[in-house]
């Protein structure tokens, strides 16, 4: 077993100026991009979840879907079952690091207008995802 120390941070310190590292929500589920979207629909049914963190077939990070998302492509005249995640990612293809400030993912995602960011380290793996609170 490994002990880790945890160092309270201030009272005074400013949130927007935290890095993501400190304040992202662990990754979650991590799914290949090559996954259909109906299987993708039942694996978050199963884990109930809202999104899954796509990887390619390298572990890189490639985006992130939502089950909202995928609801919409699924019920869309153009569906068809052989629609990959991979497929439909469009602009959602978005990430940052997690040395980037809060400031700086809050306007990222204000631009892309995103629900959620997802956080990969310097090799492209997914790290965590930084979303609202709720």
């Amino acid at each position: 077993m490994t002990l880790v120390q945890m160092q309270p941070r201030p009272a005074s310190a400013d949130p927007v100026h935290r890095t993501l590292v400190e304040v992202m929500d662990a990754a979650g589920l991590q799914v290949c991009d090559d996954m259909s979207v109906e299987v993708a629909l039942s694996v978050m049914a199963a884990a109930r979840t809202g999104r899954l963190v796509l990887c390619d077939q390298d572990g890189q990070c490639t985006g992130l879907v939502t089950r909202t998302e995928l609801s919409a492509v699924r019920d869309s005249s153009a569906y068809t079952d052989r629609l990959r995640l991979r497929d439909i990612l469009g602009e959602q293809g978005a990430f940052t690091s997690p040395v980037a400030t809060m400031a700086e993912a809050e306007r990222a995602m204000c631009r892309l207008r995103l629900g959620a960011l997802p956080v990969v380290d310097e090799q492209g793996s997914g790290l965590g995802i930084l979303a609202p609170s709720r």
